[in-house]
């Protein structure tokens, strides 16, 4: 079945939202599409129905695609947990932690699994959408390639190239990568794009046919920024909005150095009554702070290290002694008690740390990796919500007692005495409006009644519809192959 790879001038240049764009614009079209990235790199990962775990942009590409998320969509993820080091995941499946040199080594035993999923993806739909990783121009990186143009030689997939005008270069941007590509490979590239243009886009006419002058590709079109992007799930760390300051119930999430499944905080982000404040490095917790969420880590330890060295644990202890509210996501969750215990050196240095202390539990990572979707009961406020778990390591301890949630009838998660403090395993829970409602109204807040699943599919219905008005979709369409 025909394919079309979108690689990008650059990283970030926005090919996540366009492959998104484009399997929502060729749904509507009555096409059986899907998505597909050989190779993520990305610790905000879904939990899959066939019980694996892929990226959480690829989950949304399936959404727009209207399917369920299938860890053939995204065959090899790398989650790092250190600035050397990451876990790597194969068809869903955590295999090894290795450094980057020892993940180079691997990378061509992994184009084979690459190719399976691929190739079972074409036999189902229509059409695939491929999403590359970084960019092409990194040359450096082309041996034993299965990002980008090794997988696109290799599926014998066309290119489409997306330059980011935003960030300025964009003509360098595209014009050098031609430069610098090995002749085989710029023979994949089809033609280019430009993403994220401000302003009126005939001002770039020259530049747009000075870009097809000097490369022989043909444009695809300008693509004006797209304003409704940050109702989107962001997939990094790096694109998390810094606040929004419209509602009066403030919320501050902690921004660990390997945070992860971060889009947990998105359905509150959006909520009118709602401001969400992403603390970075170096901040102060804000005094006027009504609750605070710790969200889920690759690297406990090291972020518990990492939030002590931003002083973000007096700051705690001071919220909590104001009668402030606390939230711990997995991670986060496990950085509350009292101990965490990582004697095999699963997410690190083999070691022992002592907790906050604000919840009488501890924590031994250890044992298989959990993913599982499941259907919990909130105990608070008796609202039932959809999640899923994500996480490696088992918590125990007297606050326990007093769970967060009931799943399939047994507790999960922990609660502190006065119900101020809690923790819970469970990602995904504010996507689910009864819940979000509730448990908001628990704390004194007001929620509006806001639908947020229905507020995520329109926003992909008005991405395509962006796509359709600016690109050449049916020329973009015919480059498949």
């Amino acid at each position: 079945m025909p394919a079309l790879m979108i690689q990008g001038a650059g990283s970030n240049v926005g090919k996540s939202m366009l492959v998104a764009g484009l399997c929502r614009a060729a749904r509507m079209r009555g096409l059986k599409v899907a998505p597909f990235k050989p190779q993520n790199m990305s610790n905000n990962a879904a939990v899959t129905a066939d019980g694996g775990e892929i990226g959480r942009a690829q989950a949304l590409q399936a959404r727009a695609a209207g399917l369920e998320p299938m860890v053939d969509m995204n065959p090899v993820l790398l989650k790092p947990e250190t600035d050397v080091g990451a876990q790597v995941v194969v068809h869903g499946r955590r295999i090894a932690t290795v450094k980057a040199r020892e993940y180079a080594a691997m990378k061509p035993q992994l184009m084979s699994p690459v190719l399976e999923s691929f190739r079972r993806l074409e036999a189902a739909q229509d059409l695939i959408i491929v999403e590359g990783a970084g960019s092409p121009a990194e040359v450096n990186l082309r041996s034993g390639d299965i990002a980008n143009m090794g997988f696109a030689r290799a599926a014998d997939v066309p290119v489409l190239l997306v330059g980011d005008i935003d960030r300025g270069g964009v003509i360098a941007q595209i014009v050098g990568t031609q430069a610098v590509l090995d002749p085989a490979d710029a023979e994949m590239v089809g033609g280019f794009l430009i993403n994220k243009f401000r302003g009126d886009p005939r001002l770039f006419d020259d530049g747009y046919r000075l870009i097809e002058e000097r490369t022989g590709w043909r444009g695809y079109g300008v693509l004006p920024w797209f304003a409704s992007a940050s109702r989107l799930p962001a997939e990094d760390a790096l694109d998390l909005g810094r606040a929004r300051t419209d509602g009066p119930y403030r919320v501050v999430c902690l921004v660990f150095s390997r945070i992860a499944n971060f889009d947990d905080l998105d359905p509150l982000a959006a909520e009118p009554g709602v401001s969400v404040t992403m603390l970075r490095a170096g901040e102060a917790l804000p005094g006027d702070a009504d609750l605070v969420i710790l969200p889920g880590s690759k690297s406990t330890r090291g972020d518990l290290a990492f939030m002590r060295a931003q002083g973000w644990d007096v700051d705690l202890e001071a919220h909590r002694r104001r009668g402030g509210a606390v939230l711990g996501i997995c991670g986060g969750f496990q950085m509350l008690g009292r101990r965490i215990d990582d004697p095999e050196g699963i997410e690190g240095p083999a070691g022992s740390s002592t907790g906050l202390g604000l919840l009488n539990i501890e924590t031994v990572m250890g044992g298989d990796k959990t993913l599982t979707r499941v259907s919990a009961r909130h105990v608070g406020t008796g609202a039932i919500f959809d999640g899923y778990e994500i996480h490696i390591g088992r918590s125990r301890g007297d606050d326990c007692a007093r769970p967060f949630a009931h799943v399939a009838g047994q507790p999960e998660g922990a609660t502190s005495a006065d119900g101020r403090v809690m923790g819970s395993y469970l990602h995904g829970m504010f996507s689910a409006d009864e819940f979000r409602r509730a448990f908001l109204e628990g704390l004194g807040a007001q929620s509006s009644g806001l639908d947020y699943r229905a507020g995520l599919e329109a926003t992909l219905d008005d991405l395509a519809a962006h796509l359709r008005s600016h690109l050449d979709l049916d020329g973009i369409f015919k480059l498949a192959r």
